[in-house]
């Protein structure tokens, strides 16, 4: 006698492997599992990584990348997809491609450095996330650093938050997450929609310095809302609830800089 159930909604996360489990695609799919979907897997390269910080990365063949997606969307398919570390402009280009003529919602987390300052992204790579990766997607969600990298201004306050969302509106994305964490006191996130609407999230500042993969979960966590349904502001709300609990129960791992707690929620 069968007893099958209904599958729940999939989730794709295009990224980097983080050998120390925190962020990449070992965040991605810890949230994934998290917040109710199913989570899979394009690895775009491999990182030897700890809470010290990245030691080195690997990227994976331009065909390697191809082909896991195609295995994945062709025969399981997706209701939305998240891409993180891709490493190279071939791979960006590779990535943006495949998107492309994929009808879901795509969350775009333009990861440029590490949460210790590694490089995580070739300097010929900017460009063709800006002008190819951008484009195709429904949400990007850059931190103060990023939004410098992409758009050339500098947010120092709050204030200047609005400016550097339209500024990343202007590269393509339908919606921008401007995210304030870097800033000084409360933690406060700006959404941009497509009408020029914003919409404010805010949230205490714990104090706890194990913050790794607060970047790679958040935007997961968007990925996930949006194939459960939600439209993208209430997906946002979420996943800041989502990211706010991990990052006050984050913990100590190795010598350094230990992760959030993506399962904090079970505990």
């Amino acid at each position: 006698m069968s007893t099958s159930t209904i599958a729940p909604p999939r989730v794709l996360t295009v990224a980097g492997s983080d050998s120390g489990g925190g962020a990449g695609i070992q965040a991605d799919l810890k949230t994934m599992l998290a917040l109710g979907v199913h989570g899979m897997s394009v690895i775009a390269a491999v990182t030897a990584q700890n809470s010290l910080g990245v030691q080195g990365y690997w990227e994976l063949p331009a065909e390697a990348v191809r082909a896991q997606f195609r295995s994945v969307v062709d025969d399981i398919g997706v209701q939305a997809v998240k891409t993180g570390m891709l490493a190279s402009a071939e791979l960006v280009e590779t990535v943006a491609e495949l998107l492309g003529p994929v009808p879901v919602p795509v969350v775009v987390d333009p990861v440029g450095v590490s949460k210790h300052g590694d490089a995580l992204l070739a300097a010929s790579a900017v460009s063709v996330l800006r002008d190819r990766l951008l484009p195709v997607a429904t949400v990007a969600t850059p931190n103060l650093h990023e939004v410098e990298q992409l758009t050339g201004r500098l947010v120092t306050r709050e204030s200047e938050m609005p400016d550097a969302a339209r500024a990343l509106q202007d590269l393509g994305p339908a919606w921008a997450l401007i995210k304030g964490g870097h800033l000084d006191g409360e933690a406060a996130d700006l959404l941009r929609g497509p009408d020029g609407a914003e919409h404010w999230f805010r949230a205490p500042r714990h104090d706890n310095r194990h913050t790794h993969g607060t970047g790679c979960t958040l935007a997961s966590a968007i990925a996930a809302e949006l194939a459960l349904g939600l439209p993208v502001p209430e997906a946002v709300a979420a996943a800041k609830e989502y990211i706010t609990g991990a990052i006050a129960a984050g913990f100590a791992l190795g010598a350094g800089i230990g992760p959030v707690d993506h399962g904090w929620r079970f505990r």
